[in-house]
């Protein structure tokens, strides 16, 4: 006996099960990764209601400057996040910003500071299953100069160009490092090629800037460091900067 459908679960079909509707969210969302980064972030939004809870994936929208702004903790991994990002697509969001953490493929960059991403080397395990080998994963262009733009005029050190995102974080062996340097790699994720894929599968802008939490070239190690959380309470005020900028404020 045949499969009765040509896909068993799709991202529609996940959106009807959450019962998200186009008017129960915003043009823009604002993506972290975890639960505790999306506490911090509601502090910010004004009357924010609970679009759904599901498994531990919880989305809000609420209203920042009178925008309307919807947010989620959209995922740690390439996985997760596949979910949660078919669901913000179907749901009928126009924008969507991860903000996120890297670890730093070049010995300048240091903890605490920002990377805009432009390009990505696709080394995840789901985005093979949405587009062929070739495929040129890219932000949005608009969203990825408008983030450049506000943390340089935040004062922060900032970086951009080429992510890498892998699945087997506990496999980033000196040969592999070096290779994906020499492809143009500048920091690596375990996100961002999987946000930004689906959301050009779908046609819909996306961007992804990350604070630095340690150096795989020096070796440093910064996820206790201040600098780190000082730079993810920065990936949120650039966020919502950027919506008010793209509203024209």
């Amino acid at each position: 006996m045949q499969m009765k459908k040509d896909v068993h679960l799709t991202g529609k079909d996940l959106t009807q099960m959450v019962q998200l509707r186009p008017q129960d969210v915003g043009k823009y969302a604002i993506v972290p990764g975890p639960r505790d980064r999306l506490d911090v972030l509601m502090k910010k939004i004004e009357n924010p209601v609970r679009n759904f809870s599901f498994m531990e994936y919880t989305m809000y929208t609420g209203a920042f400057d009178g925008i309307k702004v919807t947010a989620i903790n959209g995922g740690r991994f390439s996985t997760d996040t596949s979910i949660t990002t078919e669901v913000m697509c179907n749901a009928g969001i126009q924008n969507i910003i991860r903000i996120g953490t890297c670890g730093a493929l070049d010995d300048s960059m240091k903890v605490g500071d920002l990377f805009v991403v432009d390009e990505v080397i696709r080394g995840d395990g789901v985005t093979p299953y949405y587009v062929k080998d070739d495929f040129k994963t890219a932000a949005d262009k608009g969203i990825s100069d408008l983030l450049f733009e506000i943390a340089k005029g935040m004062g922060l050190s900032v970086h951009r160009g080429k992510a890498w995102t892998t699945d087997a974080l506990l496999r980033e062996t000196r040969d592999i490092i070096e290779a994906k340097r020499a492809e143009g790699a500048k920091a690596v994720d375990m996100v961002s090629s999987t946000i930004l894929t689906i959301c050009q599968t779908y046609n819909i802008k996306a961007g992804s800037i990350l604070a630095v939490s340690d150096n795989v070239i020096t070796g440093e190690m910064g996820f206790m460091n201040p600098l780190y959380y000082m730079a993810e309470s920065n990936l949120i005020n650039i966020s919502l900067e950027l919506v008010k900028r793209m509203e024209g404020r």
